[in-house]
């Protein structure tokens, strides 16, 4: 089905749609706090926010979670898991930010974030014990994170960043006022208000949004009216649900209303092309799924009951779509 693929085919170069699918459940908010939200550089692509401590909670979040987690996330995740941190444990919100680097690199970084109730107190006495040495970085400690290559630091009780050890940097850099940071991005904050009062979201900038819409429109994003709109998305946002079954809203933000309605019709054939070579299955998640456009915006919908959706994890259409 186009749309739950869409989702999932949400590839901003490091971070897929339906990545944020990985940690989600309930009807509970996944907000930033400022903390986070200045440790996150200005130039970010995609912000991806999940509700920690309910993702073991949907058994549909987890199936999608272990199909679609990409490599970089999925290292993040694992070190996370095997740092000794107990995170597993004490996050409550857990998010993963890519973002370009600053000062004429290339390329995309990924930074994680976790917040929650830490003992850093006993974290810290675990690592003298371990005789584990933090590097200095101006007033700030970059430690080790296991064995994985990847490095964190404490911007305070309740607030840590991780990733490896430029990002991190990068992210300290940014907190302490010496690069821009997310806070100055007005267009990435505006979108943030719309969905942060959801368990889960995420928010892509244009190149972030180009990217996805390339991923999910396909082969039909080599036709000619896909080169006339993809310089005109602005940015996109999405909410996943899985309190209630599973529901999908994602919104894409163009220049004008030619722009959202030429995308619309684009990907209203990609799920026809779709829907006739599919199986039932796919046919019925084709049908299930609205693609409308309303004063430049591009708007997709998707809701399906845990099962329909567990079985379409399985499906050819799922695995040629998402799986890459």
């Amino acid at each position: 089905m186009t749309l739950k693929s869409l989702q999932q085919r949400v590839t901003l170069g490091v971070t897929s749609a339906l990545v944020m699918a990985m940690i989600s459940a309930t009807a509970q908010a996944a907000q930033l706090s400022g903390d986070a939200r200045s440790s996150i550089p200005k130039d970010v692509q995609q912000i991806i926010v999940v509700d920690y401590k309910v993702m073991q909670s949907s058994p549909a979040a987890m199936q999608l979670k272990d199909r679609v987690l990409p490599p970089e996330l999925k290292r993040l995740e694992t070190a996370l898991k095997t740092s000794g941190l107990k995170v597993d444990r004490d996050a409550d919100t857990l998010a993963f930010a890519a973002f370009r680097a600053s000062g004429g690199g290339t390329g995309t970084r990924v930074l994680g974030v976790a917040q929650g109730q830490f003992d850093t107190a006993g974290i810290m006495a675990n690592f003298a014990k371990s005789k584990t040495k933090a590097t200095p970085y101006r007033q700030n400690s970059i430690w080790p994170m296991g064995n994985a290559g990847m490095s964190v630091a404490f911007l305070n009780q309740t607030t840590m960043i991780f990733g490896d050890r430029d990002a991190v940097k990068a992210a300290l850099d940014a907190r302490d006022g010496l690069q821009p940071n997310f806070l100055q991005n007005s267009d990435m904050m505006n979108e943030m208000a719309i969905v942060d009062a959801r368990p889960v979201w995420s928010i892509l900038d244009s190149k972030g949004t180009q990217t996805m819409m390339k991923g999910v429109l396909g082969d039909a994003s080599a036709l000619a009216d896909y080169d006339t709109v993809k310089n005109r998305f602005r940015n996109a946002r999405y909410t996943m649900d899985f309190s209630n079954g599973v529901k999908f809203d994602m919104a894409v933000t163009t220049s004008d209303t030619i722009t959202a309605a030429t995308a619309a019709t684009l990907m209203k054939g990609v799920a026809l092309m779709k829907k006739t070579g599919g199986s039932p299955l796919e046919k019925s998640a084709v049908d299930d799924t609205t693609i409308d456009s309303n004063s430049g915006t591009l708007m997709v919908t998707y809701s399906s009951s845990d099962s329909e959706f567990a079985g379409l994890l399985t499906s050819p259409l799922f695995q040629q779509v998402v799986v890459k």
